[in-house]
Formats: structure tokens, sequence, C-alpha cells
């Protein structure tokens, strides 16, 4: 039996193709056509969310190595559950996204879960390459640490999440975490982007991606350019790469069973029980890249939502 989609993405995919008939999508190594197209596709999916009428945001700047100052939004419900916090990552390939088109969809899970988040406005590739968007992330962290008295937080309960790159993003500030003695309660990885050598088609995927292997190329070659593929690429910045996974926080992964990065969150979360790391997965049958941006109101988009904020909520 072939792999087909779920009939509420189908359903909503045909009709996204019919509205861009005469489209053309951003081909191979078109990174400007990229960013403005998934820019307007984080946007437009964060915009039909509903409202956080209990949510309060306070604006934050956390200092990097490099002595930059990066921009942060701390969410907190205006009825918080003590202790735990998460630091979240937001998607966009690792070459966009931002706190702004992110913002009503941290509001959210902070609504639904009374849990508070640090979002964290890492730098994008190609101007920040390599390791600088997961050294950024880590610096959210360790600023939440050593600020944790203040803002109410149990620094033994914070967690890390992220989805799409920022999922990629947030297992490599986890790598970053655990080699600095940081002990985090969870890697909460949705549909994460691991691996830089998933750049060659599968042809039993490549008929049904929306993120498609080109995409993969374009975003992989401007974190890594000439080093993409090849033997010296640093686990920070590609975490599928890494060899040793012991004392890497537990872990709770999703993927779609048609999305291009359906093997290596396998393969990760194979390697994390092989270390002896928690790790809950969940592959969702019939679902490629982000369903749930996709279809938000899919069956498949609220069972995966379901889970994550289980998870956050049991930090």
């Amino acid at each position: 039996m072939t792999m087909t989609y779920d009939p509420e993405i189908a359903a909503s995919l045909m009709a996204q193709a019919e509205a861009a008939a005469g489209m053309t999508l951003p081909g191979r190594g078109d990174l400007v056509g990229l960013r403005q197209l998934t820019d307007l596709a984080l946007a437009a999916s964060s915009d039909a969310l509903p409202d956080a009428p209990d949510v309060v945001t306070t604006f934050h700047t956390v200092p990097t190595e490099d002595g930059t100052d990066l921009p942060t939004r701390w969410y907190t419900h205006t009825d918080p559950l003590p202790g735990p916090a998460v630091v979240y990552v937001h998607g966009g390939g690792m070459i966009c996204g931002s706190l702004d088109n992110y913002d009503r969809r941290i509001r959210h899970y902070v609504q639904l879960t009374r849990v508070p988040f640090l979002a964290v406005g890492h730098r994008l590739a190609p101007e920040f390459p390599g390791t600088i968007p997961a050294g950024d992330t880590y610096a959210g962290v360790r600023w939440l640490v050593e600020h944790a008295p203040q803002v109410g937080v149990d620094p033994a309960r914070i967690a890390l999440m992220g989805d799409s790159g920022g999922g990629g993003i947030a297992a490599g500030a986890a790598i970053l975490a655990r080699d600095e003695g940081v002990r985090l309660a969870r890697q909460i990885l949705v549909y994460p982007m691991l691996d830089d050598r998933t750049t060659v088609p599968d042809t039993h995927l490549a008929a049904t991606a929306t993120w498609t292997y080109d995409h993969n190329h374009t975003c992989w070659q401007a974190l890594l350019a000439d080093d993409l593929g090849g033997t010296s690429v640093s686990p920070v910045a590609a975490p599928a790469r890494l060899d040793d996974f012991g004392g890497l926080a537990p872990a709770y992964i999703e993927v779609g069973e048609l999305d291009i990065f359906r093997d290596e969150c396998i393969a990760y979360a194979q390697r994390l029980l092989r270390a002896g790391i928690s790790c809950e997965l969940h592959v969702h049958p019939g679902t490629p890249h982000a369903p749930d941006l996709l279809v938000p109101d899919a069956a498949v988009s609220r069972r995966t939502l379901a889970d994550r904020l289980r998870v956050v909520a049991s930090l």
C-alpha cells in the first residue's frame, strides 16, 4: 500500500494548489524567493490562531558570546504554573522567521498551558552561519537560568522547544547545554531539521513534499556554505552529525511520514534511546511537513497540539 495524504490535508493542499495556479516555487538556491514565501506562510498561519487574552509579554535583550544583544520576548500567563518554562526557537529553515510572525503562536501555547515561554530572536543564515543560531539560542537558555529566581522559574524545569528549522537549532542548543553542564528538563523537537545530508530526493517522499529537497538544500547551503555534506560539519549546526548522545536532555520528537525529515528524526530518536536517553517519538501517518501550519483544524493537527501541550504542562 502506497503512502497517501491524510484526507483533510489532501483537500486543503488541493485547494491551495488551485489558488496558487501559475505560481512558481523557489528553485534550488533561490534564497530570497524562499525567504519571502516562507515568511508569508508563517505569518498567515499565525494570524489564524485565536487571541490569548491572559498572556502578558515583556521585552528583554540577551547578550551573546560575541557581544551582540539579541531581542527576546518573555510570555507569561496571568495565572502561571509555578516553576516550569520553555525557551522557544521559531521555525523558518534557519534563514527566515521572526519573533513577530511567531508572536501569536507562542501566545497561544502560553494561553493553553499557563507555562511561561522565552522566545529568542536568533540570528539567521547566511548572514550568520554555522553554529551562530544555536549559540544565540543557548545564550537565551543561559539568561533564563541566571534570571530564574527573578522570573519565578525553577532552573531544573526549563525545556528547549522549536519547530522545523527552529527544532534543529533547539537540538543544537541542547548539545551546547549538555557540553556546558546545563541540565535541561526536556527538548521538544517539532518536525525538526537535523541533517544537512537530506538533500537527495527519496522517490517515495519527493512527490508529497511540501518542504522540498530543493528548499532544504537552499537552507543548509545558507547555513554551511562549502561545508555542506562534508566531514567537518559541527553537530551544533547539524545535530544529526553528533556521535555522543550521552547526557542529552530527554526528548519529544514528532514528524510526518510524508515529511522529508522523517528518516533523520527517527534516526535521532533511535540514537537518543540507544544512549539511554528517554525519547517520545511520534510519526504521523499521511502528513507532510508542518501539517498544523497547513491545516490547523485537521484532526491530526489537533492531536499534535494536544501532545505538545501535554509535554509542556508536564515539565
